[in-house]
């Protein structure tokens, strides 16, 4: 099939459909009427030769085949927007909606409460924050950014190590004056221990421990698993047990004594901040911005 720049046209309006919902609401976005958007996808159905929505009084869904065209056209209409930005060197670049599928440690313990800022720094952005148990297909799930701890796993995606964050074992003193203050990390395997719970292996984060000679690993049991780890860190506060945590968001307890860090000198491990986004040849604007914001943010903790 030869080029047909109706075809990029009809492309751009089924992209207003699905962004906005409905006719009404694509007809908003771009400037046209509501006929006009029906009349733009029935000739793109055409031209196709295939039904890419499913219309009722009510609503506007993504038939499947609509759904397998639309994912893989959408990033290209993405590219050639975010080309069109780039070439002209506009300043409102950094506008419209930007999904981010959140760590679920990184946002309430970091970024809640520095947001303010980057709202203000760019008012044509509108942020949607979204946690998931696992990064699934970024661009099918209409994800334009990931902020994850962890390894990259996903081979289709750009990833971009922001830092590394210590970990730290800490417990709070009503605790250690019920049970006693472990000496070694190796005592950990004789106290309630807090768990956490990884995705990507459907088990516990291991325990590991760093010290500037020794590497070694303890195997630590206790009543409660967790996958919020606000949560956790309000029952090691509560003295339910001894947990380790991402050393960030926990300085003012510490330093007021609500927590105690239990092995100072073992502090080696550390636990990298990944920002993960599709792979496609113009980065868009929105997205570079809250990368370099979550990295201004780290790196100043």
């Amino acid at each position: 099939m030869a080029f047909d720049g109706r075809i990029l046209s009809g492309v751009s309006v089924l992209a207003a459909v699905v962004e906005g919902g409905s006719f009404v609401k694509a007809a908003e976005l771009i400037g046209i009427t509501d006929s006009g958007v029906s009349r733009s996808i029935s000739r793109l159905e055409a031209r196709l030769g295939v039904r890419l929505l499913d219309r009722t009084t009510r609503s506007v869904t993504l038939t499947d085949e609509g759904r397998r065209f639309y994912d893989e056209a959408k990033p290209h209409l993405d590219a050639i927007e975010d080309a069109a930005v780039a070439a002209s060197g506009a300043a409102s670049a950094v506008r419209g909606r930007l999904r981010v599928d959140i760590d679920p440690f990184f946002l309430p313990l970091v970024l809640a409460g520095q947001l303010g800022v980057f709202c203000e720094r760019y008012p044509d952005l509108r942020v949607e924050f979204v946690t998931r148990e696992h990064i699934g297909d970024l661009v099918a799930d209409g994800i334009d950014l990931a902020v994850r701890f962890g390894q990259p796993r996903g081979a289709t995606l750009v990833s971009r190590k922001l830092i590394e964050a210590p970990i730290l074992t800490l417990a709070s003193p009503a605790y250690l004056a019920r049970h006693g203050r472990p000496a070694h990390p190796t005592d950990l395997a004789q106290h309630r221990c807090l768990q956490f719970f990884d995705p990507s292996s459907g088990q516990p984060f291991g325990w590991e421990f760093i010290s500037a000679n020794e590497t070694i690993e303890v195997q630590t049991t206790g009543p409660l698993t967790f996958t919020d780890p606000k949560s956790m860190l309000e029952e090691c506060l509560a003295g339910t047990g001894i947990a380790q945590v991402i050393g960030w968001g926990v300085g003012a307890r510490l330093a007021c004594g609500d927590l105690i860090d239990l092995f100072p000198d073992w502090h080696g491990e550390r636990f990298p901040l990944y920002a993960y986004h599709p792979s496609r040849q113009h980065q868009p604007a929105k997205v570079r911005a809250f990368i370099d914001f979550c990295d201004e943010i780290a790196r100043n903790l």
